[in-house]
This record gives C-alpha cells, structure tokens and sequence, in this order.
C-alpha cells in the first residue's frame, strides 16, 4: 500500500495574524515539502444554538476562518503544482446540484486535475433552515446530486432525470480534466443504509476520526459493501484524520505527547491517507516547516 499523508489548512491563519495570504503560504510549503494533498472544511455559517447542541466542536462560535472551500482551493491551486486538492468536508446538500457540479469542474479545471472532492450532508439543521433547504430527506438528496455531476461531467449535452433534479441538452463547461470519474468520497458514518450509499455512488470514504480498530472495522464494513454491490474492495480510498481536539483543549490536557504517534496504527487499519492539522501543536509559524517535515516521514 502507497502510504500518503494530507494537512488540513483550518486554523493555520491564526498563526499569520489572521491574514489568508498565511493559508497559501502553508499550502506552498506543504506542496513543496511532499504532502500529498490539502484540505478544507465547510460551513456556510454556524448558529450558536447549533454550536452549543456540538460538543467537543473544534472550532469557536465566532471562529472567523470558514472561508468558502472552492474559492479557497482554487487559490491554492493558482500557487501549487503537485498537490491533491481536498474537502473534508463540503457540504454538497446546501448547494444547487448543477451549480455544485459546475464549481468542482472548475477548480478541478484550474488545477489540471487535482481535485478529490469530498461531500457530506451536514449535521446543523439551523444552517438549512436559513438556507430554505429540507433537512430531511438530506441523504438521498446528496445521492442524487453525485449522479448529476457525473451526468454533466460525464460529456454534454447531458440529460437527468431525477426526484429533485431534471433537465434536458444541458451544456455545463468546462468539463473536468478527470470526467465523470473525478474522485468522490463521502463522509458518512458506516450504518447500513449509508454503507449501501457509499458502494453506491463513492469513490472514498471520510470516516470521523475515530481510534485504529474503530477505523478497521469500518473499512472492512464499507469494502464489504462495495463486493455486495459488485465492485472491487481495491477500489475504496479511505481517509483518516488524527484526532481533533476541541476548542481551547490543548495536547497537554489531552495527554498528547506526539501528535503523530497514531499515524502508524492508522495506516496499519487501512488508511490509504492520514490527514493532521496544525493546530494545537503549532504554536508559531516557525513550528509549521518541521510538523510537516515530521508528517511527510511518515509516508516511508
């Protein structure tokens, strides 16, 4: 197994006094240095009855870094060249189909093919009732909007006909260097119903950070899934992330002493790509180059 390693951009402004231009800064460095992808999350905003109903949230209620993933990506496509370009997640359900469709093209455009997108369907019923969009019926929404991207990435014109989506001879262009099989995996929890939703529609999985033997029990219910469906197992792409403490918890209250000391287990349960983040173990710009350097040596 080619072992592969990813860096989480959130938070790594905070250590450039809130200035973006830190996020780029990291993402440059991260590409220089080996990382194999980057990745972003999502919100469109956060209530605070929905902040407070999330325990263990790593992320402050007025934490101002939730900057919009595709327009993010595609700034740190414009400074990188190598590096796979991630979100763990972005939440497909909160946008139009074919406007989702047309944005991952895009960055998937901009960056020559090097988008793994990932999509989930969103936990905070708040953020869609603001947006006037169901919160039930989520999951099958977000099934039907992977089958629309594939339909228009697939060739135009194309035509859909689904429960929420029809259309007919629709031209949406650019088309993504990948075509209809741009990587998508999806970060569900392993139920039943959502291990039939990933063997049918993904390419990956984003699992919740969750210990070694958790994560192999997972992968081989979801690899499971793909043999009943009828695919290969070889198929799946599992990304881990490390454990994500919340926010104000440092690693010495956590009783972290080696950020990196679960990568090994990770890789051992069946992750093909083990994710970090710098914070709290960043404490400077200055500690960014040698987290990195220590996570890249991770790969051998």
């Amino acid at each position: 197994m080619v072992k592969k390693v990813g860096l989480n951009l959130m938070k790594v402004q905070q250590l450039y006094g809130g200035d973006f231009a830190g996020v780029l800064e990291v993402a440059k460095l991260a590409d220089a240095k080996g990382v194999d992808e980057v990745h972003i999350s999502d919100h469109v905003a956060i209530s605070a009855a929905g902040h407070a109903a999330k325990v263990g949230f790593p992320y402050d209620l007025d934490f101002p870094g939730w900057y919009e993933p595709i327009a993010v990506l595609s700034a740190v496509a414009a400074v990188t060249k190598n590096v796979k370009l991630a979100t763990n997640i972005m939440i497909a359900t909160l946008r139009p189909a074919i406007l989702l469709a047309k944005q991952v093209a895009t960055l998937d455009v901009i960056s020559n093919g090097r988008v793994e997108i990932g999509f989930g369907v969103g936990w905070q019923k708040e953020e869609f009732d603001a947006s006037n969009i169901p919160f039930e019926g989520r999951y099958g929404m977000m099934i039907e909007q992977i089958k629309v991207c594939r339909a228009l990435w697939g060739g135009a014109p194309a035509s859909f006909d689904g429960q929420h989506v029809k259309f007919r001879d629709f031209y949406s262009l650019p088309l993504p260097v990948q075509g209809a099989r741009l990587p998508i995996s999806i970060g569900l929890p392993p139920t039943p119903r959502n291990l039939e939703r990933m063997a049918e529609v993904g390419d990956g999985w984003f699992p919740h950070p969750v210990p070694a033997a958790e994560l192999k029990e997972g992968i081989d219910l979801v690899r499971g899934a793909f043999i009943k469906r009828g695919r290969s197992p070889k198929e799946l792409k599992v990304t881990a992330a490390l454990t994500l403490l919340g926010e104000g918890v440092t690693a010495e209250q956590a009783g972290i002493k080696d950020p990196f000391a679960e990568v090994p287990s990770l890789f051992d349960a069946g992750a093909d790509v083990v994710v970090a983040h710098t914070f709290p173990y960043c404490k400077t710009k200055a500690d960014i180059g040698p987290f990195i350097d220590r996570l890249v040596a991770l790969k051998k």
